[in-house]
């Protein structure tokens, strides 16, 4: 009989602890908002500076709104997303007869426990820097719901060596303030997608190609016994832009180069023309699109195909001074041959001067030898003593300028047999039309093998590698 007796005390004990704790949790019928909060946010129940439970789990999620940056060229990211948090809270926890599916607790955010977390950002926040608060919802199991918009300016990393084929990352990181990971411990949301676009997403001069996230490293803090959570924007540049501002123009301005080749050498002023405004645009196109790059210390990409294009542009016009010298000159064979005429003429005997035959006419007299005294030849002798020089030794000019013109003549000839394959016969103007020839050929194909290689190297090889694509040390 007692045994029963104990068996029926203790059920009703578990019974009254029962109805006890479900009386615990508050029922509220046709009550606001701000009723419920102020009942369950009462100071002798809650505390907000304590945590809700010795873990607390906060779920983050990123929304992102807009991407943004100043112009194709720059460096600097403006993002603005919503950051969603959830955590539970079994301190406000109520009855879920009520008629409110969720409770807005944004009116009481200052009196309910919220993580103290802070961005690990690599830019600046943009005005206001107070963060403005979207949501902050209370469920009946007590799960709470807080939304904040945030705006940032991020300074991204990217491989200028390719630019524009280069991708700029730009991360940022999520951190809590003064609670260790056994005490507060962000993580992801279990979701699909931590990182949400929002369908109305609206972009200028952002292309995102891939976002990335996870726990931090030592990239991102340094505290290692914080919780922290990173996230990787990667972008892409608009490649029509540059192909458009770039790239075409200076096709166009080095192919136009070329056109000189199809006109006459002896077309000076349209060949000069031609050499000159290009030259002239190229350099223009250049520095007014140049002064808006960063400045980098190592050769880039930009500077490899802005030196390229200008040698060609170079090349052009002093393969038309070359060509335009080597047709105005004559041939070597006949600059250095005596004229015919001068070869077949016999030697003619010197003339002797006046000045000879009135010495000898004084010495021998006016009518022969004997007629001249002894006193006039004493005093010719005399005077032809006094009048002679010291003979000085002469350079042969026109010996030493034929020997020049032999050694450029077996120039250009060894010249012309290594390029048209054949003698030039020793003439100038021949070798100048093989040469423009020739460099009909030459120069487009030269440049459609660099265009080619590097068009292949820096916008297909080049990234495709990983350091484009992830954040290295």
């Amino acid at each position: 009989m007692s045994y029963k007796l104990e068996n029926i005390f203790s059920l009703a004990i578990l019974f009254i602890v029962a109805v006890v704790s479900e009386s615990d949790l508050p029922s509220f019928h046709n009550r606001s908002d701000k009723t419920i909060l102020d009942y369950l946010l009462d100071p002798v129940r809650y505390d907000f500076r304590v945590r809700p439970k010795d873990e607390t789990v906060v779920n983050v999620t990123v929304t992102l709104l807009t991407l943004s940056s100043p112009d194709e060229s720059s460096l600097r990211y403006e993002v603005e997303f919503l950051l969603h948090q959830v955590w539970e809270d079994p301190r406000l926890e109520y009855n879920s007869e009520s008629r409110h599916k969720s409770l807005n607790a944004l009116t009481h955010a200052g009196k309910i426990w919220i993580p103290e977390t802070y961005f690990i950002k690599h830019g600046d926040f943009k005005y206001p820097l107070v963060p403005v608060h979207i949501t902050l919802r209370v469920t009946p199991d007590g799960v709470v719901q807080y939304t904040q918009r945030r705006e940032m300016v991020l300074n991204c990393q990217g491989n200028l060596r390719i630019f524009p084929f280069d991708n700029p990352k730009c991360p940022f990181a999520y951190e809590s303030v003064s609670n260790e990971k056994t005490e507060v411990k962000l993580q992801w949301s279990s979701a699909e997608r931590n990182i949400i676009n929002a369908t109305s997403l609206r972009k200028h001069n952002a292309y995102l190609v891939k976002n990335n996230t996870g726990d931090c490293d030592r990239r991102y803090t340094w505290r290692g016994n914080y919780s922290c959570l990173r996230v990787l924007l990667v972008f892409t540049r608009d490649k029509s832009f540059y192909i458009s501002t770039v790239f075409a123009p200076g096709i166009i301005l080095v192919s136009s180069s070329f056109i000189s080749f199809w006109l006459e050498i002896n077309a000076v002023p349209a060949r000069v023309m031609i050499g000159v405004t290009t030259m002239l645009n190229f350099c223009t196109t250049t520095n007014s699109f140049r002064s808006t790059l960063p400045v980098v210390s190592s050769i880039t990409a930009m500077n490899m195909w802005d030196g390229v294009c200008m040698f060609f542009i170079y090349a052009s016009m002093l393969e038309f001074i070359a060509v335009n010298y080597l047709y105005r000159k004559p041939g070597f064979h006949q600059s250095t041959s005596r004229p015919e005429s001068a070869v077949n003429q016999p030697p003619t005997e010197p003339t002797r001067t006046s000045s000879a035959m009135t010495r000898e006419s004084r010495k021998f007299g006016k009518y022969g030898v004997g007629s001249c005294s002894h006193k006039i030849g004493l005093e010719d002798n005399i005077h032809e003593s006094n009048n002679i020089q010291p003979e000085v030794p002469t350079i042969d000019v026109n010996r030493f300028r034929r020997r020049k013109s032999r050694i450029v003549a077996s120039f250009v000839d060894w010249l012309c047999r290594s390029v048209v394959g054949e003698p030039c016969m020793g003439t100038r103007p021949k070798l100048a039309k093989k040469i423009d020839n020739v460099s009909k050929l030459v120069f487009p194909l030269l440049f459609f093998c660099f265009a080619l290689g590097f068009f292949l190297t820096y916008a297909v090889i080049e990234p495709m590698q990983d350091e484009n694509w992830t954040l290295t040390e």
